[in-house]
C-alpha cells in the first residue's frame, strides 16, 4: 500500500479523489504464488456495538484512567482540542491489578498503545484504522484538563455474523457466564478464530477453533467464518496431512512442519462435521474432504500397530495442576491416551463423511481402521476391571464420550468419572481437550445433577469463578486472577480467550435441550428435551436454524413443570418433556393420551408450530 512521504503529519485531502500523491513512496509489486489463492466468502469485520465510559479515575500511581465496563475488541475514537505537537497516549488492558493499578504484563511484547499528535486547527477526531486493540481499561497521556466522556467512545470490531442464538436462566451467574461467551466469540472472531485479542500473538490457533465451534453456531450464524477459515486449513496443511497449529500458518519455518498435535490438528476432521450438523450442507464434507482423509492417514502413519504414542502433542492444554505436585493432586492425562481417543474419533467421523457422500470404499476402509484403534486403547490403556492407566476426569471423559470403551465397561467408567469429580471437592479438573464434554458425558450417563453442580461451582476452579471475580469474558486460565487478587504467570495469561466457553454448547443441547438429530441435519429434524436441574426455575433458549426460530422456554413453578415450544415451519420435532409417574401431561389445556414415556419423559412428536406443554396431576 502506498503512504505519505512525511510520517506522522495528515497531508490534507489524502483520502480525497483527486489529491496529488506525487510525492509518496512507490507501490512495490512482487511476484507472489497464486496457487492457492482463496476467495472470500465470509462476512467482512465490520464496527458494531459502541461503549461510553462508565467511569473515569485515578489508580493510586496516579494513572489517568477510563474503564469501558466491558471486555472488548475494537479501538477508541476521541475528540480532542490542543496546540500544534501535542501528544496524546491511549494505552489499553484487559485488568487492573491488586492495587487498583493499570496492568499491562500480560501483553507480552504487545505495546497496544495509539499515539496522536495534534494538529492545533481546532477540535480533532482521532480514530484508528489499521489495528485494534483488547482491552477493558484505557490510560490516558498528554491530556490537558478533566476528561470528557462524551468525548471517549471504545467501538468494537468482529466479523458482521448475524446472532442466531440466546439463552437466559433463573441464575443471574449463569446468565454473566453466557454474556462471557459470547463476547469472547465477538472478540476473537476477526476473519479467523484468533485465540486472544490483546497480547503478541493473535493467531488462528485450531485447537482453540475446534472446541468452540458447537457453541460457536449457536451464538452466530458461523457457517461461512468457517467455510472460508476451513478451506485456509486445507491450503496450510502439509503434504504429510499433519495440521498446523495456527491458521494461517504463520509459525512455519523453512524445513519444519509444526503441527499435528491432538486436539489441534483434529480441527480439520471436527470443524466440518459440527458445521454440517449446525447447517445440513454436505457440501463443507466435499470441500474438506481430502483434507480430514489426509489427517487421519497421517496418524495412522505414525502408529505402529493401530497405536499413535509418538509426536509433540499439547495434551489436555491449561488442566488443573498444584505448583508442588508430590501430593499427586494435579490431573495429568497421558499425551498418548488422548492422541489414541482423537485418532479414533477422527477416524470416525471420516466414516460418517463418506456415509454422507457415498463413498463406500471409504466407509469400510477406516471403519474396520476405528475398530482396530479402540482395540490398541483398550490393550494399551485400559485394565480388565475398566481403569483407566490416567486417573483423570479427562480421561474417563474422552473414553465416554468417543465409545472408546466396551458397552459393559461405560457405566462404571462413568461413576469412576464422578467419584473423580467428589475427590476434587466437586470441581471440574479438566484442560482445553476434556472440558467440552465434561458436562456432557455426564448427563449422557445419567449424572445431569453432577453436571449441574459443576456448572454451578463458583471456586476455583470452575466456569463461575471468573464470574465471581468480575470477568465480562472467558479467561485463558481458570484462575488468571488467583482468589487473593495476584495474577497467573504474564506470559500466559489472556482475559478473553474463548475456549473455556464450549459450555455453552451443553446450555443450549441439555440445559435447554435443543439439539439436531445426525441423519436429518441442520435441524431439520428436530429435538428439544430439556433437562432440569440446578435450582433453575425456568431456562429459556432460542436458535434461528436454517428453517426459522426454535425455541425452548422451560419453567419450574410451585413444582408444576411446563414447556413452551417453536418448531420452525418445514421441519419435524421429537419433544421429551419431563414427567413423573402419575402425572398427566397437556398441551394449551388439552391432556395428552397415549404418549410414550421412556427414561424420564413423555415423548411427543410435533409438526412445525407453537405448543405449550404443561405437566400435572
Amino acid at each position: 500500500m502506498a503512504r505519505p512521504l512525511m510520517r506522522g503529519k495528515t497531508q490534507k485531502g489524502w483520502t480525497d479523489p483527486g489529491f496529488n500523491d506525487k510525492n509518496w513512496y512507490g507501490v512495490a509489486v512482487k511476484d507472489m504464488p497464486k496457487n492457492i489463492l482463496i476467495a472470500t466468502i465470509n462476512e467482512p469485520v465490520k464496527q458494531h456495538e459502541t461503549f461510553k465510559p462508565v467511569r473515569i479515575f485515578k489508580t493510586p500511581k496516579g494513572e489517568q484512567v477510563i474503564d469501558f465496563g466491558q471486555n472488548l475488541v475494537g479501538w477508541v475514537k476521541f475528540k480532542v482540542s490542543g496546540k500544534a505537537g501535542d501528544t496524546i497516549r491511549l494505552s489499553h488492558a484487559e485488568v487492573l491489578d491488586k492495587p487498583g493499578d493499570f496492568y499491562t504484563d500480560n501483553l507480552r511484547s504487545a505495546k497496544s498503545q495509539d499515539t496522536y499528535v495534534l494538529s492545533g486547527n481546532g477540535e480533532e477526531t482521532f480514530e484508528p484504522h489499521f489495528t485494534w486493540q483488547g482491552f477493558r481499561f484505557v490510560k490516558v497521556e498528554g491530556y490537558k484538563g478533566t476528561i470528557n466522556p462524551d468525548d471517549f467512545t471504545a467501538i468494537t470490531l468482529y466479523s458482521d455474523m448475524k446472532p442466531t442464538g440466546s439463552f437466559t436462566c433463573s441464575n443471574a451467574m449463569i446468565n454473566q457466564l453466557q454474556h462471557n461467551i459470547q463476547w469472547g466469540q465477538k472478540g476473537n472472531f476477526l476473519d479467523v478464530p484468533t485465540d486472544c485479542p490483546q497480547r503478541d500473538e493473535r493467531l488462528g490457533w485450531t485447537g482453540d477453533a475446534q472446541v468452540f465451534s458447537r457453541t460457536a453456531s449457536y451464538n452466530m450464524n458461523v457457517k461461512n467464518f468457517f467455510d472460508k477459515w476451513l478451506k485456509d486449513v486445507a491450503a496450510d496443511q502439509y503434504s504429510s496431512g499433519s495440521v498446523p497449529f495456527v491458521i494461517p500458518d504463520v509459525v512455519k519455518r523453512a524445513g519444519t512442519e509444526p503441527g499435528g498435535s491432538t486436539g489441534w490438528a483434529d480441527v480439520s476432521t471436527i470443524v466440518p462435521w459440527n458445521m454440517y450438523l449446525a447447517y445440513g450442507d454436505k457440501r463443507i464434507l466435499e470441500d474438506q474432504y481430502s483434507s480430514m482423509k489426509a489427517w487421519v492417514d497421517y496418524m495412522q502413519h505414525k502408529s505402529k500397530n493401530n497405536l499413535w504414542n509418538t509426536g509433540d502433542h499439547f495434551g489436555d492444554w491449561l488442566f488443573y495442576s498444584v505448583n508442588d505436585d508430590n501430593s499427586g493432586e494435579s490431573a495429568i492425562t497421558s499425551k498418548y491416551l488422548i492422541a489414541q481417543c482423537f485418532y479414533a474419533y477422527s477416524t470416525g467421523l471420516l466414516v460418517n463423511a463418506a456415509k454422507v457422500l457415498g463413498k463406500t470404499d471409504d466407509v469400510g476402509y477406516y471403519s474396520a481402521l476405528q475398530a482396530k484403534v479402540k482395540d490398541a486403547f483398550l490393550r494399551e490403556y485400559v485394565t480388565p476391571n475398566g481403569l483407566i492407566s490416567s486417573d483423570t476426569q479427562t480421561a474417563y471423559v474422552l473414553a465416554l464420550q468417543f465409545d472408546m470403551l466396551p458397552e459393559d465397561l461405560r457405566q462404571q467408567a462413568a461413576a469412576r468419572l464422578v467419584s473423580n469429580v467428589e475427590r476434587y471437592g466437586n470441581h471440574l479438573t479438566t484442560g482445553f481437550l476434556g472440558t467440552p464434554y465434561l458436562c456432557h458425558v455426564l448427563s449422557r450417563f445419567g449424572y445431569t445433577d453432577v453436571a449441574y453442580r459443576l456448572l454451578l461451582q463458583d471456586t476455583y476452579p470452575s466456569w463461575l469463578y471468573p464470574v465471581k471475580m468480575g470477568a465480562t469474558t472467558i479467561w485463558e486460565r481458570w484462575d488468571g486472577i488467583r482468589p487473593d487478587g495476584s495474577f497467573e504467570a504474564a506470559s500466559m495469561n489472556s482475559f478473553n480467550h474463548y475456549s473455556y466457553g464450549a459450555i455453552g454448547d451443553w446450555m443450549y443441547r441439555v440445559v435447554a435441550g435443543i439439539d439436531t438429530k445426525t441423519d436429518t441435519p441442520g435441524y431439520k429434524h428436530i429435538i428439544i428435551k430439556p433437562h432440569t436441574g440446578g435450582n433453575f426455575t425456568y431456562a429459556n433458549a432460542d436458535y434461528e436454524t436454517i428453517y426459522g426460530k426454535v425455541s425452548s422456554h422451560w419453567k419450574l413453578e410451585n413444582n408444576a413443570f411446563s414447556l413452551d415450544v417453536e418448531v420452525p415451519v418445514n421441519t419435524t420435532a421429537t419433544i421429551y418433556v419431563p414427567v413423573k409417574d402419575g402425572d398427566v401431561v397437556s398441551e394449551s389445556g388439552k391432556p395428552l393420551t397415549g404418549l410414550k414415556t421412556a427414561d424420564g419423559y413423555a415423548i411427543v412428536d410435533a409438526g412445525s408450530g407453537v405448543y405449550h406443554f404443561s405437566v400435572g396431576r
